[in-house]
């Protein structure tokens, strides 16, 4: 079974981007605090990296934005590349489902 799902706050605002084939995606990252703090009471964070396809990536872009908080399920990919004569390894969660986990808070003028 492969399957992860978080909570955690966007880190920038997700932006939408089309392949060669037209096919829409969106790279983005969440931080998710640890649940313990350090020896100096601070929480410290992963960072997750996420990818979405098609309608959920186009869904993402118009309802999140940086400093959200998102929940996400999905299921973990790796993929390799070379670049300049060096191989990179890189490891993801594909997303399959979003939730909004904060309701908007609208602003008093």
């Amino acid at each position: 079974m492969n399957k992860w799902c978080g909570v955690g706050r966007l880190t920038k605002d997700p932006e939408v981007k089309q392949t060669s084939n037209q096919k829409s995606y969106c790279n983005f990252t969440i931080a998710v605090d640890r649940k313990f703090k350090d020896a100096n009471g601070q929480r410290q964070a992963d960072f997750i990296n996420c990818v979405a396809w098609n309608q959920t990536a186009e869904f993402l872009q118009k309802y999140f934005k940086k400093g959200n908080r998102i929940g996400i399920c999905g299921c973990i990919q790796t993929r390799s590349y070379e670049n300049e004569q060096q191989k990179h390894f890189v490891t993801e969660v594909l997303v399959e489902e979003v939730e909004f986990v904060e309701s908007q808070q609208k602003t008093i003028a």
